[in-house]
């Protein structure tokens, strides 16, 4: 089951596509048009997430941007992330 959310953040939007099969995120997609230094962060950030229950993915956001000191994300934050993948869960849009 494909789940689709999104968020629009200060400056800019972030779309979630999660590939679900029994509670178990099989593919992650990360979109939209926001800035995020270095670039490899997205693709990064979807194989942490790849292959998790999706009540677990939150947390695994967390994590991740805790550990990623040398991430930069000019106008969003991790709260914007998190706001996209529940939207994703949800099956709504913001």
């Amino acid at each position: 089951m494909k789940r689709i959310g999104e968020h629009k953040a200060g400056k800019g939007l972030i779309r979630f596509e999660i590939e679900e099969r029994d509670g178990i995120a099989e593919s992650v997609k990360i979109t939209g048009d926001f800035f995020i230094y270095p670039e490899s962060t997205v693709e990064e950030l979807e194989r942490e997430l790849e292959g998790h229950k999706l009540e677990e993915l939150e947390h695994i956001i967390d994590e991740f941007f805790a550990t990623r000191l040398d991430v930069e994300m000019p106008y969003i934050n991790v709260e914007d992330f998190k706001i996209a993948l529940k939207n994703a869960l949800r099956g709504e849009n913001e």
